[in-house]
């Protein structure tokens, strides 16, 4: 028997501005549903912690994509990450992110495949010197920039760039809490 692996499913969009609406206590009931274990919800924004037997990230994907289609009649992009691959993402954030400044606003953006890092960056571009920091590991990007100048940095403007729909964006504070989640 496969061992059950913990992940946590990004949803890309929902509840933003009174736009694709789901209630998190249906978005639990709904992972159940389709036999993810272990459910539960973080926030508002469409974070759902669960364990599964299934390793294919894929197949866990387009189970989430179908069962959100389905009950809420919502396209909803979804990207999958499993508890050991944000530990390894947390172990290798640059050194300038995530810290307790609160005049710095800090921001992983993890990108949902097909699209590709390499996309993203062409897309919107270099980060303004001395206005945001920019790096990446693997499918995320670590993105920083000063409430201050925030409206002056490229990467603040990735919303309205091509590749809007291809990532979906959580702070540090979110993406910490959802990694003490899974343990």
């Amino acid at each position: 028997m496969l061992q059950l692996e913990k992940y946590i499913a990004l949803l890309r969009g929902i509840n933003v501005s009174g736009k694709n609406k789901i209630a998190m206590p249906e978005l639990k009931i709904a992972f159940e549903e389709i036999g993810f274990l272990n459910v539960s919800t973080y926030i508002n924004s469409g974070n759902v912690i669960f364990s599964s037997n299934i390793q294919d990230k894929d197949e866990l994907i387009k189970k989430s994509e179908a069962i959100i289609a389905e009950k809420f009649m919502l396209n909803i992009p979804v990207t999958i990450v499993s508890a050991k691959d944000l530990s390894n993402i947390l172990e290798n954030t640059p050194e300038w992110w995530g810290t307790d400044n609160k005049e710095i606003y800090d921001n992983a953006i993890f990108v949902i495949p097909p699209t590709s890092v390499e996309e993203v960056f062409a897309a919107v571009g270099e980060a303004k010197q001395g206005y945001e920091k920019i790096a990446h590991h693997g499918n995320v990007i670590f993105w920083s920039a000063t409430l201050k100048t925030f409206s002056k940095t490229r990467w603040s403007k990735i919303a309205s760039s091509s590749v809007n729909t291809s990532v979906t964006i959580r702070n540090a504070n979110t993406v910490n809490k959802l990694f003490l989640l899974t343990k």
